[in-house]
């Protein structure tokens, strides 16, 4: 998904707690039953503290990844190369909004505040995914985005539609259903730039050049370098591992590449027959958190274009808010 928060701490827990530090024996049975019987935990439901402060941290991290994610395609859309890509590239982005704004109001009913998770998000304490924190070089960046990036935030996407916190698996749901065009309309783009002129094919390489490692590194590391993880499982939080949603990932995009006419940049990359399974090559986890923990090609700038957004949007959200109390006043006054 948009994010690594089983494995990525982001040094806050936002809110007022949603339900009480100590745990009952007969609540905390009872939450227990419910998640060994695979079922919803929704709102007002008793939960631990620790599966609270877990969706939290999941949640509006998963959040913030939506809406940073929107800036680099969107630095595409005034120089997108005709008016149906524009078009289609304005969608999308508008979709990545809108994921956002789901997403909050689900972490919204764990007792946390939309103005809590911005602040901690433009403050540098709350992270979000890393694979937004390289530059969109070329206009293959933007197809390959679609079919990798959300190739990838859709394999790890999906199994959340079936979390065990209510919210959250409803949001999803919707999410994945766009996610699926934006995979879809990435793919086409690539596909209709492998029928043209020599350098459009080799522009689409190069990308594919640039974005594959990152995508492979979305996943999270490894499951025996992944501790929060088993814990995300037990909870129905998280249903598949790390290590094995790389694999599917791996093993649906080759045939894909294939179809397409590139070539992913990884010499090991091969079929186990023995397996049933591609082999491929080691990522580079240095890299990923040298970039999780602020050292990345666009870290400063893209939180410096958030925090700039939220700063210049100021005068609409209080705009907004007087034109909800003369409302609110003006129908008091009538029912009065």
């Amino acid at each position: 998904m948009y994010t690594q928060s089983f494995n990525v701490p982001d040094g806050t827990t936002p809110g007022p707690q949603a339900v009480p530090a100590v745990a009952d024996p007969a609540l905390q049975a009872h939450f227990d039953s419910v998640i060994d019987a695979d079922g919803k935990i929704e709102p007002r439901d008793w939960m631990p503290e620790a599966y609270r402060k877990t969706l939290v941290r999941q949640i509006s991290q998963h959040a913030h990844s939506e809406i940073v994610g929107m800036l680099p395609e969107g630095n595409w859309i005034t120089r997108a190369p005709s008016l149906k890509r524009k078009a289609i590239l304005l969608a999308k982005v508008q979709d990545e909004g809108g994921h956002g704004l789901y997403l909050y109001s689900a972490a919204e009913t764990l007792g946390t505040s939309r103005d809590q998770m911005f602040d901690a998000l433009h403050s540098g304490k709350a992270k979000y995914s890393s694979i937004f924190n390289y530059p969109t070089l070329t206009w293959a960046d933007v197809g390959v985005i679609g079919w990798l990036v959300d190739g990838a935030a859709i394999m790890n996407q999906i199994p959340l539609c079936r979390c065990s916190y209510g919210p959250y698996a409803r949001a999803m749901i919707r999410v994945c259903k766009e996610e699926s065009f934006h995979q879809r309309q990435g793919y086409e783009s690539l596909l209709t730039m492998m029928q043209g002129t020599p350098e459009q094919k080799a522009m689409v390489q190069d990308a594919v050049n640039r974005w594959w490692w990152k995508c492979l590194a979305m996943f999270g590391p490894p499951d025996d370098n992944s501790p929060n993880s088993v814990q995300g499982m037990r909870w129905g939080i998280k249903r598949i591992s790390n290590d094995a949603l790389r694999q599917k990932f791996v093993d649906a995009t080759v045939p894909q590449a294939e179809v397409l006419g590139v070539t992913l940049p990884d010499p090991e990359l091969k079929w186990n027959e023995a397996k049933g399974q591609h082999d491929f090559g080691a990522i580079d986890w240095d890299e990923f958190w040298q970039v999780v923990n602020g050292n990345g090609p666009c870290n400063k700038e893209r939180l410096a274009t958030r925090v700039k957004a939220w700063d210049d949007g100021a005068w609409v959200r209080e705009a907004a808010l007087t034109h909800a109390r003369k409302q609110e006043q003006r129908t008091m006054k009538e029912a009065a």
